[in-house]
């Protein structure tokens, strides 16, 4: 089974942005379950629907792993966020900071292929939980911002850059 073969439907959907190792991992943990396509997830262990959101949430873990160094233990995935009382929002992806337990480092919203929305909504996540990086991504056009204060995203155009503890990875956007 091949990633790009589930996400044949998707007209705009390339998976050029991720290393060949990166989707070569991501389809190794692809399965058949009652003929539907399921995927383990590498940080929640659990097997998922392979929707295509699923999908690039996925090949996003295995990135920030293999490409950024990312110990898995740093990584969670549907985090609750809490507005006031309500706590029904979640994050796709958070990255926690390495010296602060639960504290958020970066905020990672991926969506399916042809989305386009959801930019706002992470950066309202951003400001509930502190974080001062954020990263929008349907699979292929990755999007990352430097969160300066409450109201002042600094969007990072040429690079995107996501700091693992004292070293640095830098991946060329694609525009």
């Amino acid at each position: 089974m091949k990633l790009a073969d589930l996400l044949a439907g998707s007209k705009t959907h390339t998976l050029d942005f991720f290393p060949p190792t990166v989707i070569a991992n991501v389809e190794k943990r692809l399965a058949d379950k009652d003929g539907r396509p399921v995927i383990r997830c590498l940080v929640r262990d659990k097997q998922f629907a392979a929707k295509p959101e699923e999908i690039v949430r996925q090949l996003w873990l295995e990135h920030l792993v293999r490409a950024y160094k990312y110990d898995v233990r740093r990584l969670a995935v549907e985090v609750p966020v809490t507005f006031g009382r309500d706590t029904s929002k979640r994050a796709d992806i958070v990255i926690w900071d390495a010296d602060r337990e639960n504290v958020a480092y970066c905020m990672i919203e991926v969506k399916a292929p042809n989305e386009k929305a959801g930019r706002d909504q992470l950066k309202s996540y951003c400001h509930a939980t502190g974080a001062p990086l954020a990263l929008w991504s349907n699979g292929a056009t990755p999007v990352v911002w430097h969160r300066k204060n409450p109201n002042y995203f600094v969007p990072r155009q040429r690079q995107n850059r996501i700091r693992c503890r004292t070293r640095s990875v830098v991946h060329r956007a694609q525009s």
